[in-house]
């Protein structure tokens, strides 16, 4: 479902998408803004990331079949039990849109991710 457009904002970003596919970024965004409501907002290599301190936090992505969430490898390895359902890659979980998003997973996982930047271990860039 990326592109190879440039986007500016995600906004953007998710209005280039089908609408069920966008209601469902949508809450993904709210999901990691209600983790980290200090994180900011960006585009980085044409896909949704929310940055903590100036330092990435998460990206996330709407492919043909599923969305994918890139916490890097701390937050898949922390989470590898509760993954272990879904396919990805060692930086990345891909939720397929045949299956719930488990938004409740999205979330610890963010809060994980921030409390690694903020402590500063775990935080692999």
């Amino acid at each position: 479902m990326t592109n190879k457009k440039q986007f500016t904002t995600i906004d953007e970003y998710i209005k280039t998408c089908p609408e069920d596919v966008q209601s469902i970024l949508e809450t993904i965004r709210q999901t990691i803004r209600n983790a980290a409501p200090e994180a900011v907002e960006t585009i980085s290599y044409g896909i949704p990331t929310f940055n903590l301190n100036g330092k990435y936090l998460v990206y996330f992505a709407a492919w043909k079949n599923h969305i994918a969430l890139y916490p890097i490898p701390s937050g898949t390895e922390a989470f590898k039990k509760e993954l272990s359902q879904y396919k990805g890659t060692k930086g990345s979980v891909h939720f397929p849109f045949d299956k719930p998003i488990p938004y409740d997973l999205v979330e610890k996982i963010v809060r994980f991710r921030m409390s690694a930047l903020t402590d500063n271990h775990f935080a692999k860039m």
